[in-house]
C-alpha cells in the first residue's frame, strides 16, 4: 500500500509538472499571438492612413480649380467697349476745373 500511495504521488507530481509545462507553453503561444495581433493592427492602421492620404490626393486632383479664361476675356471686352479705364477715384473724366474754384476774391480762389 505504501508503494501505491507513493505511486499516486509520483503520478500526481508528473501530472502537475505536465500541467505547469503545458500552461507555460500556452502562455508563450498566447503572448506570441498577441504580438502578431498587435503587429497586424499597426499594419492595418498604416494601410488605412495611406489609403486615406491617397483618397485625399485624388479628391484634390479631381476638384482642382481651373482658370475661367472666358470670364476674364469678357470683362476685358466689356471694359474696352465702355472706353478708356480710369484709375482715379473721380472716373475717367477727371475733376471739373470749375468745381475747384472757391468763388470769391481771396488768395485761395481766383
Amino acid at each position: 500500500m505504501a508503494f501505491g500511495g507513493v505511486g499516486a504521488l509520483v503520478i500526481g507530481g508528473l501530472a502537475l509538472g505536465y500541467n505547469i509545462y503545458s500552461g507555460e507553453k500556452q502562455r508563450q503561444q498566447q503572448k506570441k499571438q498577441l504580438q502578431l495581433q498587435e503587429q497586424a493592427n499597426t499594419d492595418a492602421k498604416q494601410t488605412a492612413k495611406e489609403q486615406a492620404d491617397r483618397a485625399d490626393i485624388e479628391q484634390n486632383r479631381a476638384n482642382r480649380k481651373k482658370d475661367d479664361v472666358a470670364a476674364v476675356q469678357s470683362k476685358e471686352e466689356q471694359a474696352a467697349l465702355s472706353g478708356p479705364a480710369g484709375t482715379m477715384l473721380t472716373g475717367n473724366q477727371g475733376v471739373n476745373p470749375d468745381d475747384l474754384k472757391l468763388g470769391g476774391n481771396t488768395l485761395l480762389g481766383s
